[in-house]
């Protein structure tokens, strides 16, 4: 069977870990060369072991979204490396939770710097080399830059922003040959709930998506392999995430009362009452 990216180079953002090291391996699965992207270099040394055993090609590139110069650097190796780049996936970021009183203009800004400035200067790294190879450029939102949940408004802000961003660069680019993707995730498999407000990754703090909704990161790489290859627009991911959409497009006001009730306007977890122990009779 022949290989949907056969010969194609990735640009991946975020790579060392859940979505972007999932889709690292199905697009090298393809047949694609991948670039992986990010902080951690032992992290990424583990991705690309993976990728190389599959018989596919990867190249780490250590760098920092929030860093323009470092991000440029990464794309130079990339495409000095591979001759081109024909798909971009910009996906690095996190979460900053809690409810808006409890935080400040700083962790706006910080969410933001990441989740938004990180994208845009992605984007303005590879856009040259998209433009070249009329390519693909894939940004991941969520599917709460559609619909905002409560405790969560600096993250749901940078997603409705990022899902503006790619809307407006649809239009723009789609003369010129290049496909926008709009990758919109429910809870899937990965790290970005063990993230704190500050970006740090912490292996023991907890999972906060409901189990039974999260999806196996490998069926959510799947998924947005396809996505890139039909070069659709909107790419909503996980079942429920379509539903929660669907949901929000058709019934906005249903949608925000089912919220609101099943919430009572608080997710954040250090504002549930503790569960008392029961009393012990002697």
């Amino acid at each position: 069977m022949a290989k949907r990216f056969a010969n194609k180079s990735a640009f991946i953002t975020g790579a060392s870990s859940g979505i972007g090291a999932a889709v690292a391996e199905a697009l090298a699965r393809e047949g694609a060369r991948v670039a992986l992207a990010a902080r951690r270099i032992e992290k990424l040394d583990d991705v690309r072991k993976r990728v190389e055993s599959a018989s596919g090609v990867a190249l780490p590139v250590v760098c920092d979204v929030r860093d323009k110069a470092s991000l440029d650097e990464a794309v130079r190796k990339t495409v000095e490396a591979f001759g081109g780049i024909d798909i971009v996936l910009a996906n690095a970021g996190f979460g900053v939770v809690g409810q808006f009183a409890r935080l400040d203009t700083d962790a706006f800004r910080a969410q933001f710097e990441t989740n938004v400035f990180g994208v845009i200067n992605t984007i303005y790294a590879a856009l040259p080399h998209l433009l070249e190879s009329k390519g693909r450029l894939g940004i991941v939102s969520s599917v709460q830059g559609r619909v905002a949940m409560p405790s969560s408004s600096p993250y749901t802000a940078s997603k409705f922003a990022v899902y503006g961003l790619a809307e407006s660069l649809y239009h723009e680019l789609a003369p010129k040959g290049v496909s926008v993707v709009c990758i919109q995730p429910g809870f899937v498999a990965s790290e970005i709930r063990k993230v704190d407000n500050n970006g740090v990754f912490e292996a023991r703090r907890r999972e906060s998506a409901p189990n039974g909704l999260i999806v196996p990161v490998e069926k959510a790489a799947r998924d947005i392999v396809d996505a890139l290859y039909r070069r659709h627009f909107d790419a909503v991911i996980t079942g429920h995430a379509k539903l929660i959409a669907g949901l929000s497009r058709h019934f906005p006001r249903l949608t925000r009362a089912i919220i609101l009730k099943s919430t009572g306007g608080n997710v954040d977890p250090r504002d549930k009452p503790k569960r008392r122990s029961p009393s012990k009779t002697p």
